[in-house]
């Protein structure tokens, strides 16, 4: 009976030392051995960028993809040459980098920043995780934790093997086997809190890399505080209470906005580095400019039109590309279908058509609006706009009913 609980407490001083696998930053050019575990760990993710390339989401673009690519080199500076970027047309904020160096940066992500600063923060955030190789201490943890809950069924077993021989009763075997197993959960549960601490710690070293990288290669180190607020700022514009609450992230340890506390600690370094810096506005959006169409058609299938809504004011707030633009507005609108949102679809139809850049479908749509209406001379003018613009678009035939149909009854 003396052996089990020895035995949990060896257990237990072994996991109160085994705190994060500390692995040293990674030199530039580095590759590990094939045999130890970050080899393989390169190993696996040479298989999954090999994916990569052939995937059908893939923005092959050369001119966003060596914009993309020389931010990277910026914040990188000698690792450059470890780092491969790949454009994924994705409608979501994300971007993420390999222990190998290969690098995603989906569309998503590229729509939402303001400017070349943001992109180049959220870039040197990734670096941060690959150049203190966390992906490697992860990893690591991630196998003694697989160990230790090893080494926890085998006590677990002895335990009740030894207590089921020595006791005058099946019951008194059965309680003790209980409350060894309850210690080991205890044990488990401190884990866990450690594991989510940890992970917290280089999310937090990240963002601080991140930014200081960022202010190293020019950029305005404020663009890092404003990359969250923006984020957080469509978190709350969204159509979902789900979604409007997602901010406050919950566990079983702790409840507490993440990124208000992210944000904080960013201003507090910030005050330490030099301030100004540059933006890249006009640069970041010309680079973007060509798929703005196609990245907001993919941003309205996500079905949140509050987010939509909330990164079209964003981009539209320096007044710039307001046809396409104002475009996509009145599609949020029109498809979202909610109180009012008619005539607000029917104000930014309004509103692109006054633009050089409006797309030609703005035409259509208003032809529908004002046929709706009642307004025939208005959605005839409309009509024929369209086709002027778009003779050869696959739905002009009915368009050209449509129009035909108002010249009959007029």
């Amino acid at each position: 009976m003396r052996a089990v609980p020895v035995s949990l407490a060896a257990l237990a001083a072994a996991l109160a030392l085994s705190g994060p696998v500390q692995a040293a930053e990674r030199l530039a050019g580095s590759r590990p051995d094939i045999a130890s575990i970050e080899g393989g760990l390169w190993g696996e993710m040479d298989k999954v960028e090999a994916e990569a390339r052939t995937r059908g989401d893939l923005n092959r673009d050369p001119a966003l993809n060596a914009y993309v690519h020389e931010i990277m080199c910026k914040v990188a500076g000698p690792h450059c040459a470890d780092l491969r970027v790949y454009v994924m047309d994705r409608p979501y904020f994300n971007a993420s980098m390999a222990p190998n160096g290969y690098t995603e940066i989906w569309s998503g992500l590229l729509l939402r920043a303001s400017d070349e600063a943001e992109v180049a923060y959220v870039l040197g955030h990734e670096f941060g995780h690959f150049v203190e190789t966390h992906s490697l201490e992860r990893y690591a943890a991630q196998k003694m934790r697989a160990n230790v809950a090893m080494a926890a069924s085998v006590v677990v077993a002895v335990a009740g093997a030894s207590s089921a021989a020595g006791a005058t009763t099946s019951g008194e075997a059965q309680s003790i086997i209980d409350a060894t197993r309850g210690t080991i959960d205890l044990i488990y549960y401190a884990q866990m809190a450690a594991l989510f601490r940890f992970t917290r710690e280089q999310e937090s070293e990240a963002d601080l890399l991140g930014q200081w990288r960022a202010g190293q290669a020019g950029y305005d180190v404020a663009a890092a505080m404003e990359s969250w607020r923006g984020l957080i700022a469509e978190t709350q514009a969204s159509d979902f209470k789900r979604v409007r609450r997602s901010e406050s992230r919950s566990s079983i340890f702790d409840s507490h906005p993440l990124s208000a506390d992210r944000i904080a600690a960013l201003e507090t370094q910030a005050r330490t580095l030099t301030p100004g810096g540059e933006r890249g506005r006009a640069r970041h959006r010309a680079a973007i400019r060509p798929f703005l169409p196609a990245w907001l058609r993919d941003d309205l299938r996500r079905r949140d039109f509050g987010q939509t809504l909330a990164v079209i004011d964003r981009l539209a707030a320096g007044g710039e590309d307001l046809g396409v633009l104002n475009y996509y507005r009145g599609e949020a609108y029109r498809l979202r279908r909610g109180e009012g949102d008619l005539a607000k679809a029917r104000e930014a139809y309004l509103a692109a058509s006054g633009q050089p850049d409006a797309p030609a479908a703005t035409w259509r749509e208003l032809g529908d609006i004002h046929r709706r209406d009642g307004a025939r001379a208005a959605a005839k003018a409309a009509y024929e706009t369209y086709l002027a613009k778009a003779p050869q678009a696959e739905d002009a035939w009915m368009v050209q009913d449509s129009l035909s149909s108002l010249e009959r009854s007029s």
